[in-house]
């Protein structure tokens, strides 16, 4: 199998890279700055690019089984909710054009819904990460009209964190995934097994699934 993986520098990008190279698999490593992944490995292909040139990104994705997209501006630049959107699009129109079908995109937890309500509009969510979590919210909401791609969209636990890789975690749909102590929590470790494993089984295609312990 041969997965492009853009945003591969990234807090999730990283951590799926090593999870799809440990199983053996061909890893298109895509970014802007490719060179600070120091991991030496014979599957492993090293790409820098600008997700907002829609054109080049195609023809590197071109020819690969799967794209997953841990795409993130950046959470300090100013413009991040609407470079989200575009770079988001970006790929998404990539993809279309580069004739591969399979796209999984990393957003966030805060459109994921307890009694109704998507956890951003929460006069509790936190004020750092609003803006940003209202982009992939708004992404998720235009990507469930692609009618092209067979896409999947996976929110984190509300806590997403470096931690262990224990492949001991539990799936769900639109509500944050709680423990018996009510936290919802992942180690992106574990996450990143989460990824891999909807690539190679396809359980959630045109849909948006979460995950925590």
């Amino acid at each position: 199998m041969k997965i492009a993986v853009i945003g591969a520098t990234g807090f999730v990008g990283k951590a799926v890279v090593s999870e799809l190279l440990s199983r053996g698999i061909q890893v298109k490593a895509i970014a802007r700055h490719p060179e600070t992944i120091e991991t030496n490995n014979a599957h492993l292909t090293l790409v820098a690019a600008d997700v907002f040139d829609t054109d080049h990104l195609a023809g590197l994705i071109a020819g690969n089984d799967a794209v997953i997209s841990a795409y993130n501006p950046g959470w300090t630049n100013p413009a991040i909710y609407d470079e989200t959107l575009k770079g988001a699009g970006s790929i998404e129109k990539a993809v279309e054009d580069s004739g591969v079908k399979r796209l999984l995109v990393v957003g966030g937890a805060g459109s994921l819904v307890i009694n109704g309500s998507q956890l951003v509009d929460s006069p509790d969510f936190p004020a750092a990460y609003k803006v940003a979590a209202s982009g992939a919210r708004d992404y998720l909401n235009i990507l469930r009209k692609n009618e092209k791609l067979d896409w999947t969209f996976i929110s984190p636990a509300i806590n997403l964190h470096p931690g262990e890789r224990t492949g001991k975690f539990r799936l769900g749909n639109d509500e944050p995934v709680f423990d018996e102590k009510g936290n919802s929590s992942i180690s992106v470790e574990d996450m990143a097994i989460a990824i891999a494993d909807e690539i190679e089984n396809n359980q959630f295609i045109k849909r948006r699934f979460t995950v925590g312990y």
